[in-house]
């Protein structure tokens, strides 16, 4: 079964081609562009009738899908989806280390109370939902999580330029993200900002930040070489994104949850 984008039809509008920019921007970063059987091309014709629409707005959205990096159009062979290089996603990352340490700084002068108590009550909610769940499952969660964290610096700015680098992200997951352990130490980690936040101790917190991201790039390395020598002797890919959330993760989380209360 091909394992293409698979989309809905949209409403006519007079912003047709942003709906379908979202839509295509939407299906792109739920495939699995990097699994050996991951149809890449977009089919323009097979499109326009999926969404119901004609051809020309989606040559527009395409345009403006390659203009953001999560396609490629290349002339005579047609539009394909982009897959990001290793170096691609660890500069990725290093920007978002700078990025969300500004915002946890800013995040403990601006950021209420309240919100910090909602922003641990999801870390809590996420792990629980975690336990047994799929690592991309629980990659979805962890990303949001760090949105979250943006959102609470309330600079605007610095929350649409890293939401961009989480778009990217959230289309590689399933390549990036790996084992228990990893998810044992996030969880760690996420309580470890989350109470220095709640302390408004912003260097601590800062710290905190770019210390888990610095590593969660090493991770990424050491996970997407593996899985490149893993393809180069011609084994199965093993799937990071099929395997299950470590309980390990979840027990952590619980202990850091009551500490919390």
């Amino acid at each position: 079964m091909s394992k293409g984008v698979r989309l809905e039809r949209v409403a006519v509008s007079f912003t047709l081609k942003d709906h379908i920019y979202d839509a295509l921007r939407a299906a792109i970063m739920e495939m699995d562009i990097y699994a050996a059987d991951a149809d890449l091309r977009l089919d323009e014709r097979r499109i326009a009738e999926q969404l119901g629409v004609s051809r020309t707005p989606i040559r527009e959205a395409l345009a403006r899908l390659e203009q953001d990096g999560f396609v490629e159009i290349q002339p005579r062979k047609g539009v394909f989806v982009r897959r990001k290089s290793l170096d691609e996603v660890l500069e990725m990352v290093v920007v978002w280390a700078a990025l969300e340490s500004m915002a946890a700084r800013l995040a403990t002068e601006r950021a209420t109370d309240a919100e910090f108590r909602a922003l641990r009550k999801f870390a809590l909610k996420a792990c629980e939902e975690g336990e047994g769940a799929r690592l991309a499952e629980y990659s979805d969660k962890n990303i949001q999580f760090h949105q979250r964290i943006l959102e609470l610096s309330k600079c605007n700015l610095l929350v649409r330029t890293a939401n961009d680098l989480f778009m990217h992200m959230h289309a590689v997951r399933r390549r990036a993200m790996g084992e228990g352990d990893r998810l044992r130490r996030s969880v760690v980690d996420h309580m470890n900002i989350i109470e220095a936040l709640e302390t408004r101790d912003a260097d601590t917190a800062s710290r905190y930040v770019r210390e888990h991201t610095e590593r969660l790039h090493d991770h990424i390395r050491r996970t997407w070489l593996k899985l490149e020598q893993l393809g180069r002797r011609g084994e199965q890919d093993p799937g990071p994104g099929d395997s299950a959330v470590s309980p390990v993760a979840s027990s952590t989380v619980a202990q850091a949850g009551r500490t919390g209360d």
